[in-house]
C-alpha cells in the first residue's frame, strides 16, 4: 500500500493499513506545513499512538504537556490520552505514525480532505466523521 492523502496543512502516505496487516497497525508518514496543526486534540479509546521525528520538528500536546519532537526524537500516546500537534517552525516537519492495533486506516482521512475540499468545514460533519472512526474531540490537549 502507498496511498498520499492531503488535508490543510497536512500530507499523509500511507505504508500499511489495518486492511492489509489484519487488524496489527496503521503506518504512514506525516509531513506538516509550517503553522501547520491538528485542528481538533482528541483521544482514542481503541488504539494507541506512537511517533518517530523524521526531518524538521513538530509539537505534541499530550495530556496537557508540550512534547517535542525532532528527527529521532519520539512520543507515544496511550489510548484515551488527549492529544494534539503543531509545527511552529518555518519548514516542513515529518514524522512516521504508528497506531496499535490497526484501527483507523486511511478512510478517515480520506472523508476529513473531501470535507475540507468544499470549503470551510462544518464543526458539527467534522465531529461526526471523527466519533464514527472512533475519535472522540476533546476540548484542550
Amino acid at each position: 500500500m502507498n496511498e498520499t492523502i492531503r488535508l490543510g496543512g497536512l500530507t499523509l502516505r500511507f505504508l500499511q493499513s489495518r486492511e492489509g496487516t489484519g487488524g496489527s497497525l496503521d503506518l504512514f508518514e506525516m509531513t506538516v506545513s509550517p503553522e501547520g496543526r491538528m485542528p481538533v486534540p482528541h483521544y482514542h479509546e481503541s488504539w494507541d499512538e506512537a511517533v518517530y521525528g523524521l526531518t524538521g520538528t513538530t509539537i505534541w500536546r499530550i495530556a496537557g504537556r508540550d512534547v517535542t519532537v525532532g528527527p529521532g526524537g519520539s512520543a507515544f500516546i496511550a489510548r484515551g490520552v488527549v492529544h494534539g500537534f503543531r509545527n511552529d517552525g518555518g519548514s516542513p516537519a515529518t514524522c512516521l505514525c504508528i497506531l496499535s492495533p490497526g484501527a483507523l486506516g486511511p478512510t478517515y482521512f480520506r472523508e476529513l480532505a473531501a470535507l475540507l475540499e468544499s470549503g470551510p468545514p462544518d464543526p458539527a460533519k467534522m465531529r461526526e466523521v471523527m466519533l464514527r472512526h472512533g475519535l472522540i474531540p476533546a476540548p484542550e490537549a
